[in-house]
């Protein structure tokens, strides 16, 4: 690492670009391609690591190639014979759908010598929308919107869109057939399940019609009639395994969440400094988990034997949202680590999506030092309510600690790093 412990802030920013760069799709995707780039290539895919892996694709295949991919607003990267098509996310819109149209236009009446290389990563369920029969778009925004801001987790979100689409939970290697089907994903999910990842479009689906009504009850949601029938419906079902679509179809995952938080650990030990890592996988409320690693750090801030250590962890937090603010899960978790250590001295933090964008905002996450704490109370910040109205995003711009990378192009889900430096 070229920063040394001597500036902390720069430190743990270094820390977050070797997270990310150990995603870069344009170096992950090429030694996986096949040992054949001869061949004529159809390419689909979405997510927002779908330009980029396009592009890679593109310069390295050797034969014919021509396809769509889907990213989200602002993901776009130029490629020349691979179209590339922004939508929204991470409620779907009309572009998205009409672009999932094409794609399966693209896919159609093909024969068993094809082969269609499907790219997708974090991103991709939102953008891959196209609704099941009899559901409109308006509908399927609805219920997406509703649980993005309940506290729903991702697998409990996927879970619904497959059973809600004509193209998720396996449908897409369904009308690829007979053709060779191959995939390359980018993980953005805990435990990296290919159901999970882009809601499985070319995968078998474990999950039931029957679980994501038992959810979408769960979270509240309210729903039409037709809605519920659809679901009751054994139509409504997704692909499972075994399914005659995936007899040619073959799956690879390419860069994941585990092996970016190593290349940072990596990094981190060559400056002698002991890790502790908690897992690629972690879950659950975003101030929840700050406490929880608030007090590991306190405690190890507090013994005087203890040597320079980085608390690591990844995952997908989520948030409960209660107040107007605005605001992610990586700045609601810095924001509540923030209020637990207090400004202790010796405690520095980061945490952001490798996909340089958290939640919707602009920003990809924050830095806390000891020095934001003195900082907001210099400005008259209330942490506290700030936090219970959601607004941790206008509090680190307050304190001017907001990490503004710009879209990755890459998606391995969050990066967080907890500093504890001996007094």
């Amino acid at each position: 690492m070229r920063a040394s412990l001597d500036d902390p802030r720069q430190w743990l920013q270094e820390l977050f670009r070797i997270a990310v760069a150990a995603a870069d799709p344009r170096q992950a995707l090429i030694s996986h391609l096949p040992r054949d780039t001869h061949r004529r290539a159809i390419v689909i895919g979405a997510g927002k690591a779908a330009a980029a892996m396009a592009s890679a694709l593109e310069r390295h295949w050797v034969g014919e190639v021509s396809g769509l991919v889907i990213v989200p607003s602002g993901h776009a990267l130029p490629c020349e014979r691979i179209e590339v098509v922004e939508a929204a996310h991470p409620i779907p819109d009309e572009r998205g759908a009409l672009a999932v149209h094409r794609i399966l236009e693209l896919v159609k009446d093909l024969n068993p010598t094809d082969l269609v290389i499907c790219l997708l990563s974090g991103g991709g369920s939102a953008l891959l929308s196209l609704p099941a029969p009899g559901i409109t778009l308006t509908e399927k925004q609805a219920i997406n919107r509703h649980l993005l801001h309940c506290g729903a987790t991702i697998d409990d979100i996927n879970c619904v869109r497959k059973h809600l689409s004509s193209i998720k939970g396996g449908r897409l290697a369904r009308a690829c057939q007979p053709a060779q089907l191959i995939t390359y994903t980018i993980s953005d999910v805990p435990g990296d399940h290919a159901s999970v990842i882009a809601s499985g479009p070319t995968v078998p689906d474990p999950t039931t019609s029957a679980e994501a009504l038992a959810l979408l009850r769960r979270y509240r949601v309210t729903l039409p009639a037709h809605i519920v029938a659809w679901l009751e419906a054994p139509t409504s079902e997704s692909l499972k395994a075994g399914d005659p679509a995936f007899s040619r179809s073959a799956f690879h995952l390419i860069a994941t969440p585990h092996l970016s938080l190593q290349a940072a650990a990596c990094a981190a030990r060559d400056t002698g400094i002991e890790i502790l890592l908690l897992g690629d996988d972690l879950e659950g409320e975003a101030r929840d988990v700050a406490r929880t690693q608030a007090a590991l750090a306190l405690a190890l801030h507090g013994d005087t034997h203890t040597r320079p250590c980085l608390i690591l962890s990844g995952g997908e937090t989520t948030v409960t949202v209660h107040g107007a603010g605005r605001g992610g899960r990586n700045t609601e978790f810095l924001l509540s680590l923030a209020i637990e250590v207090a400004g202790a001295s010796g405690i520095y933090a980061l945490a952001a999506d490798t996909d340089g964008i958290d939640g919707t905002q602009d920003n990809a996450g924050a830095v806390l030092t000891p020095a934001t704490w003195q900082r907001a109370h210099h400005l008259g910040l209330d942490a506290t309510a700030m936090l219970a109205d959601n607004d941790s995003y206008n509090f680190f711009a307050a304190v001017e600690e907001l990490v503004v990378t710009g879209p990755t192009r890459t998606n391995v889900n969050d990066f967080r790093a907890v500093l504890v430096l001996p007094e």
